[in-house]
């Protein structure tokens, strides 16, 4: 399942990768019956392989010579959070096992059902907290766009019940291969078809055509400045920061953009310093809206925010950013690990989180706004659009990583355009850059540390998909269906016996 993502991309794989786990867990209550710990080394070590592949980009922040760490403690900083991102996740399955080993029982479809409810929830459990990212759903981004639509419908639960109902088939089918009693080839069959349907389901989503009403149309361009972790805090990065964004900036305002949008932290000043800035007087020399990253305060503290600056050199609006990385930009429980582990920030102040029920109003109508790990929580891209959001501004830093992660961050944006209907727009500061439509098709992609500037022309909608309308109503029956099921299953099963 580990090799389904950047940078290896088998996304295929997904389909079937999870079977196996689910064979041998079925093998080992069997015959373990009350050595049931023993078995939990299994869901143990497939989530350690899944999750340990996917997030390995996360030793790329290694050495972090930048903020002044020795090479032996950033080792161990690197060390400890791949192996905490890593178990964090392996927790689900972990736990998804256990649980299937106390109420699935041996009905194949009632075990598959239940395992596809009890899968939707923990994620649903996981993603609701700080620490999130590999989701089973973004496996299939950005190759399978046409699976990637039933997110419209309920978000990446549809994605992940599909991921999961198909591979629970598949491997109900080997289990009663042998079996005279129960014709396994049905449980094959059904998959195929349930997987065959869901592509059907989702080739029709994909196939409606995109609205391109001149009314709605807005040209943004995007300046990737290319400013490497290991300078950015320093005078030469501070110059290449203030040059590159501010010549960036000119030279799409004289191709007519509307607007011009930068990287996370694209200039590190805060908001009272940036009005002597060269790209402010630029901004109200040419009279074109920009989106600039930078840092926000907040009391004491410090936010990582979007500005909007309109043509005469005033913030009309700003996006503080929501989702903070863990051990990265914060600590959890300070009080007892901030004494074990040095912050990570490169500022003194502390960082914090924006509002979950922030709106992002800009000169063209509401938009979208993500900033860097916001990408992975699908919520607070749904609650945007809901709320009137006609277009997505995602911006990112992703320079201190191995080139998966930002390929995967781009996965994770194409998902939120697929789920919101809506046109994406992706700065980031040594890429992967991009302009994405609301099918999920990466219109344009810069290179990898490269300096790139660029514009396409997006289109404002007003559209509400179902999830936008409803949220993750999927996860919710499936809980109340197999909760069901499995009830009368028990009652039937306890008639028989009395």
């Amino acid at each position: 399942m580990g090799l389904t993502v950047a940078p290896v991309g088998a996304w295929f794989l997904a389909w079937i990768a999870l079977a196996p786990l689910w064979v041998l867990i079925n093998k080992e209550t069997t015959q373990l019956a009350g050595k049931r710990r023993k078995f939990l080394l299994l869901p143990l070590f497939w989530g350690i392989g899944y999750h340990g592949l996917a997030l390995f980009w996360i030793t790329g922040i290694h050495p972090m010579d930048w903020l002044g760490v020795p090479w032996l403690a950033s080792l161990a900083i690197t060390t400890f959070c791949l192996t905490f991102v890593t178990l964090w996740g392996a927790a689900i399955v972990v736990v998804w096992a256990a649980l299937m080993v106390r109420f699935a029982g041996k009905q194949p479809l009632l075990r598959v059902l239940i395992g596809t409810a009890i899968w939707c929830v923990l994620e649903g459990i996981w993603s609701a907290g700080d620490l999130w990212w590999s989701s089973l759903s973004y496996t299939q981004s950005p190759h399978n766009l046409v699976i990637l639509h039933l997110g419209q419908l309920a978000g990446p639960s549809a994605v992940t019940a599909a991921i999961v109902a198909v591979n629970g088939l598949i491997a109900e089918a080997w289990i009663h291969r042998k079996d005279k009693k129960i014709y396994a080839n049905q449980y094959l069959a059904i998959a195929t078809g349930l997987f065959i349907t869901l592509h059907i389901i989702g080739f029709s989503l994909y196939s409606i055509p995109l609205s391109k009403p001149a009314d709605k149309a807005l040209k943004v361009g995007i300046v990737q400045g290319n400013i490497p972790n290991i300078i950015k805090l320093k005078p030469e990065g501070l110059r290449r920061a203030i040059a590159g964004y501010t010549n960036g900036y000119l030279t799409l305002a004289d191709q007519g953009v509307d607007a011009v949008l930068t990287p996370e932290g694209a200039l590190p000043f805060f908001q009272r310093d940036l009005g002597t800035t060269p790209i402010i007087s630029a901004v109200k020399e040419k009279g074109v809206v920009a989106w600039i990253g930078a840092f926000g305060e907040q009391g004491r503290s410090y936010t990582n925010s979007l500005f909007t600056y309109t043509g005469n050199g005033e913030v009309v609006s700003r996006y503080d950013k929501t989702k903070l990385v863990p051990l990265g930009e914060y600590i959890p429980f300070e009080e007892i690990l901030g004494k074990l582990i040095q912050r990570l920030s490169p500022l003194d102040e502390h960082q914090v989180h924006g509002s979950p029920n922030q709106i992002f109003d800009t000169p063209f109508g509401r938009a979208i706004a993500g900033i860097c790990y916001d990408s992975a929580f699908s919520a607070q891209f749904r609650r945007q659009a809901a709320a009137g959001g006609q277009f997505i501004l995602s911006s990112s830093n992703d320079a201190h990583y191995t080139a998966a992660m930002p390929f995967q961050h781009h996965a994770q944006d194409i998902m939120r355009a697929i789920e919101t209907d809506r046109w994406s727009v992706r700065a980031t500061n040594t890429g992967y850059s991009g302009f994405i439509d609301p099918h999920g098709k990466t219109l344009w992609i810069s290179g990898y540390n490269t300096y790139e500037i660029h514009s396409e022309t997006i289109y404002k909608r007003q559209t509400q998909t179902l999830y936008v309308r409803w949220g993750d109503w999927l996860t919710p029956l499936l809980l109340i269906s197999s909760s069901a099921a499995w009830l009368v299953n028990w009652k039937i099963q306890r008639a028989v016996e009395d």
